[in-house]
């Protein structure tokens, strides 16, 4: 084996006054050398400069000692060398970094991914921090696992103040992905279980998506059946997404709402009891600006009504809804902000056989301090027309107005509704007071009150969502009659 001396390039001679020096290397020698160099290369959390830095160190050792080649010693002395001197670059390459302070944290792109309560408070805890290496890397791993991505990686970019960085999270879903998830899973004592199961293929920017549903808390009546979606997560820019929804249910009624509808028709309901629907709904998103989005869409509705001799009815409407989220962060603190406003206009330009408006607010506000928090919800909705019962507004269901049952409160839902709830919290405990009515017009409004205690958290499985076990009792007079809600992401 034949070396050339670097001595001479180092002290800058030109290449052709290098003269070949005979070296004699052993086999193991040659080994170790090798060892060194893949040791270096094989090293990715380091920069390309460093590493460029540490394999130009023998070749210095030995131009100054006049050298062809230090002596390198055994491959465990060259391995226990070379382990000391990439610890010395990280050392101090977060020391650099830990200079800076983290500004924010976001996405690369504007995709609204969805993540747990837990990974959303990890990045507001960092937030305010000083930059550390390990914490983002844990953070792009719980991510990664949440959105079952191929890779998540962190950037950084300048900030807005002196000494800060914004870190920006890139996510690699590969070049194909099939997931399976319960975006809903819940149980309560009087009404039952209720959940959602999905499976998505995503192949670029588009996602396939196709689930079964089994619903008896959301809606007046219970709906069970499919539903399929294609979700195209960027259509010419990422500030504008198309979406196709195809959903088909077949609908059952409690006791109470068949007989309300026998004894008590309301002149406001549209439809009455039907055995089945069918929707098909194309839709459009927009992100107007960062924290405001403004969707916009078109949903046709068939009803098949209970008996099969009479004509099915259509609610063909224009769907509109705009949807406003921001957050701020400091130190311990963090305040977030979630809003929304949606309209469902049925219009005979569509030919509706069902002509009504369904406008509905929506608002959360959220303040957390070290481990304390508090949350505030508000919710109003009117309908003017003939609705036909999935459209009317409903409380006492799982997550609003807790303890009380919906079948009670109104069996055929309302046409106007008022609803408030106020969260405390403490680490994983949980106390919250619920107040609201739901009424049509022209009838009188009875505000109903509830409170309850629980648990809210991640814990094994239910990592992915937040996850709440809780007890709540309807606030009237006379008895106590406690309610038990236990589930996940509702």
């Amino acid at each position: 084996m034949v070396q050339y001396s670097t001595r001479a390039v180092l002290w800058g001679m030109r290449p052709g006054q290098i003269r070949p020096t005979p070296v004699t290397t052993t086999h193991t020698s040659r080994i170790a050398i090798r060892l060194f160099f893949n040791k270096i290369r094989v090293a990715p959390e380091l920069p390309s400069h460093a590493r460029m830095k540490l394999a130009l160190i023998p070749l210095l050792a030995g131009a100054l000692a006049g050298q062809i080649l230090p002596p390198l010693g055994s491959e465990a002395d060259l391995e226990k060398a070379s382990q000391n001197l990439i610890s010395e670059e990280r050392a101090t390459d977060l020391n650099v970094n830990s200079q800076y302070i983290i500004e924010s944290i976001g996405f690369t792109d504007s995709r609204p991914y969805k993540l747990s309560s837990l990974a959303v408070a990890e990045m507001h805890r960092l937030v305010g921090s000083k930059l550390n290496s390990e914490a983002l890397n844990r953070l792009a791993e719980r991510i990664c696992g949440e959105l079952r991505a191929h890779d998540v990686t962190f950037k950084l970019a300048r900030g807005g103040e002196p000494d800060s960085v914004k870190v920006l999270l890139e996510v690699d879903k590969g070049p194909d992905k099939f997931d399976f998830s319960v975006p809903t899973f819940v149980y309560n004592s009087r009404q039952g279980w209720s959940g959602v199961a999905e499976a998505a293929a995503t192949f670029g920017p588009n996602v396939i998506t196709v689930g079964g549903v089994s619903d008896d808390d959301t809606l007046i009546e219970r709906t069970e059946g499919v539903r399929a979606r294609y979700d195209r997560l960027s259509l010419g820019s990422d500030r504008v997404r198309f979406a196709f929804q195809l959903e088909a249910y077949r609908d059952e009624y409690n006791r109470a709402t068949l007989d309300a509808l026998d004894n008590d028709p309301s002149s406001s309901l549209g439809a009455g009891a039907y055995r089945s629907r069918l929707n098909f709904e194309p839709s459009a998103t927009f992100v107007l600006a960062k924290p405001l989005t403004l969707t916009v869409g078109l949903s046709f509705e068939q009803l098949q009504p209970q008996s099969p001799a009479a004509q099915s009815e259509s609610a063909n409407a224009v769907i509109n809804t705009l949807h406003y989220h921001q957050r701020w962060d400091s130190d311990a603190t963090i305040e977030e902000l979630d809003a929304g406003y949606s309209l469902r206009a049925a219009t005979k330009m569509l030919g509706t056989d069902l002509a009504y408006n369904r406008h509905a607010v929506n608002m959360r506000y959220g303040f957390t301090h070290d481990h304390q928090s508090v949350e505030v919800k508000l919710v109003a909705g009117v309908i003017y027309g003939r609705a036909p019962l999935f459209e009317r507004f409903i409380l006492g269901d799982s997550s609003t107005l807790r303890g009380w049952n919906k079948y009670d409160l109104d069996p055929l839902g309302g046409n106007r509704l008022a609803y408030g709830s106020v969260t405390y919290g403490y680490r994983i405990m949980r106390v919250f007071y619920d107040t609201g009515s739901v009424w049509d017009a022209g009838k009188p409004v009875s505000a109903k009150h509830s409170a309850g205690v629980g648990v809210s958290g991640g814990l094994g499985i239910f990592q992915k969502g937040a996850f709440l076990l809780a007890v709540a009792f309807p606030l009237r007079q006379g008895h106590a009659d406690p309610v038990l809600i236990a589930g996940m992401n509702f």
